[in-house]
């Protein structure tokens, strides 16, 4: 099984570089023109903040070229949603992520959950978004769903895929911002054939553990976060990356990271101070408990 691993597209209406001069659209053109000589890929999967503005053009973009891509190689695309996207106009374009699903989740709040089969692989995304946060949340109802998938299975194995990692580094908006559930997360998968949790958010590479699966987040298209800059700020810095996962080898899952030839490489996107920090963890982090 091979998959190429793409995160933070972050496609927008007008195709073009936003305030900061980031341009997800020129950044995801770059990238899969550089990856033109990569074949006998089986699956390309999408986690998360395909579209910034959550408009049906980014995800009509999206199918597009990642769609023109995997089809050319036969492979399966897959989708999950980000804290950028906006879950109707996803489904709108991208329906529940999956072309041929085994099973589907349709959440009351319109979290869309599916699994579908690779090969005798299952590919399982999960829906961490929680509209207008920037932290994830996958939630009681479609744990349930998931433990019911995971009660049979799959030949090979299964693989999850979604946004906003269970894993994160002592830095204080990836333990602000990640996913607040993942201990619960932790004891659906706990014993069952998940062997691979496939992230992004983060817009850096991390690995990691949750039991028995092994957690890559990989980083952006549109940008990659400097962890050079001094604690408690934060750098982003042009550069598109994504990740090769191979599974079902020997000593896998081997994962690595491929960069595009991108002429700005390294070059400032943006800086956040401190202060501009600490206001993004109290705006799109979870709310403070009040003392009793």
């Amino acid at each position: 099984m091979k998959i190429l691993h793409l995160s933070d597209t972050h496609l927008d209406r007008a195709g073009g570089p936003d305030a900061d001069g980031a341009d997800g659209t020129a950044a995801l053109r770059r990238m899969l023109a550089d990856l033109v000589h990569l074949r006998d890929l089986d699956a390309l999967v999408v986690t998360g903040d395909v579209a910034d503005d959550g408009s049906r053009e980014g995800y009509a973009r999206a199918h597009e070229l990642v769609g023109g891509y995997a089809q050319e190689r036969g492979a399966s695309v897959f989708y999950a949603t980000g804290n950028h996207d906006e879950r109707a106009a996803f489904g709108e374009v991208l329906g529940c992520g999956h072309a041929r699903p085994d099973a589907v989740y349709d959440g009351p709040e319109g979290e869309r959950a599916a699994a579908s089969t690779v090969d005798g692989w299952r590919v399982v995304t999960l829906d961490s978004l929680v509209p207008g946060k920037g932290y994830g949340r996958i939630g009681r109802a479609q744990l349930d769903w998931l433990r019911e998938v995971l009660a049979m299975p799959a030949v090979h194995g299964t693989l999850l895929a979604f946004h906003h990692p269970p894993v994160a580094l002592e830095v204080e908006v990836q333990r602000a911002l990640g996913l607040q559930d993942a201990d619960e997360l932790g004891a659906v998968i706990r014993g069952t054939d998940v062997q691979l949790i496939l992230c992004g958010h983060f817009h850096l590479q991390i690995l990691g553990r949750l039991e028995q699966a092994t957690v890559w987040v990989t980083p952006g298209i549109v940008s990659r976060i400097d962890l050079t800059a001094q604690p408690g700020t934060e750098r982003a810095v042009h550069g598109p990356s994504a990740s090769l996962v191979r599974l079902g080898t020997p000593h896998g899952p081997l994962i690595h990271t491929l960069h595009a030839r991108d002429p700005r490489v390294g070059e400032t996107v943006y800086e956040a101070d401190e202060e501009e920090m600490r206001e993004v963890i109290e705006k799109l982090g979870p709310a403070k408990m009040s003392p009793s």
